[in-house]
């Protein structure tokens, strides 16, 4: 019983020292207008200074305090109260750059959890690795100039041409008139780097895998010797260069990996967040208001970019 009462007498002793504590800190130690700072907040702004910089404020508790108040907290206020007297908050572009603090505040809190990069776990690490190999592990690429004839006859007269005169411009001129594949003609037939499975890097271009297997022979900067089939029509190839197979091991990849989820989980947390608030904030919506938004001229800055005035009424 009598550990009991000690320890009941300590706990109440710890509360009452909390209380107390509590109880100093929201004294307020300095007002401008409306605004204030309380012992707490001071305490916890100093707390937050460097040590080299506490330093330039004073050698003892007494300068630090009073150094500090009066230098950035005083000012603080003073500042505050006086825009609050003109009624800065409510005109632009402090009401801008206000608004924009405290969506970026809100932003910083939304990612509190989250922590850095560097805590995102090895695991969560290998799964992202081992779900888009594709963007690790790239295969040997080949560049493909490729003029596509409808007869056999054509692509060997058409080679028959590009072997006398091996040039970028006779080929430019042989892909425009003789290549069916009008996508690619105006470009002399430019394939881009394809893979083994016949796709292209440039968006939109995918050839016949047995094309490229078909020049896996044929050195960087000659052409095929013959014409290829492909499906009804003949292909005059010119290989012009190869970009070998490349492979990044997890561990060179990991901080990269690392970045891009931490960014992923970010914008993923931001967006909800934003939903929410849209179905919870917004109130109305009408698009036709800003069909009458006037823009000043996008010039390259060469004129004054003056922002039109709100409308009179």
């Amino acid at each position: 019983m009598k550990a009991r009462a000690a320890a009941f007498v300590l706990l109440a002793g710890s509360a009452a020292l909390a209380d107390d504590d509590a109880a100093r800190r929201a004294k307020i130690a300095l007002e401008a207008g409306s605004f204030s700072a309380s012992v707490g907040e001071i305490e916890d702004r100093i707390a937050e200074l460097p040590s080299f910089q506490v330093k330039e404020y004073g050698a003892t508790r007494e300068e630090l305090v009073k150094a500090y108040v009066d230098q950035v907290i005083g000012r603080e206020l003073l500042l505050v109260a006086g825009a609050e007297k003109r009624g800065l908050a409510e005109k632009y572009p402090t009401k801008q750059v206000r608004e924009r603090t405290l969506s970026t505040a809100t932003l910083r809190a939304l990612r509190k959890d989250l922590k850095s990069p560097e805590a995102i776990p090895l695991a969560d690490v290998q799964k992202f690795y081992d779900d888009n190999r594709t963007r690790f592990e790239q295969p040997e690429r080949v560049n493909l100039w490729r003029i596509l004839c409808k007869t056999r006859e054509e692509a060997t007269t058409v080679l028959a041409a590009a072997k006398k005169d091996l040039t970028i411009p006779k080929y430019n001129d042989l892909a425009r008139d003789h290549s069916v594949d009008k996508a690619t003609a105006f470009r002399g037939g430019n394939l881009g780097f394809v893979a083994p499975d016949g796709q292209s890097n440039e968006a939109g271009v995918r050839v016949d895998p047995g094309l490229v297997k078909a020049v896996a022979n044929v050195k960087d900067g000659e052409l095929a010797p013959e014409p290829i089939p492909e499906g009804p029509s003949w292909a005059v190839v010119w290989r012009r260069t190869t970009v070998a197979a490349t492979k990044r091991s997890l561990e060179d990849a990991t901080a990269q990996i690392r970045t891009t989820i931490y960014r992923e989980r970010t914008e993923a947390l931001e967006k909800k967040h934003i939903e929410e608030l849209r179905k919870a904030k917004v109130t109305g919506y009408d698009p036709e208001p800003l069909k009458t938004i006037e823009l000043p001229p996008f010039d390259a800055g060469l004129a004054p970019r003056v922002i039109p005035s709100a409308t009179k009424r």
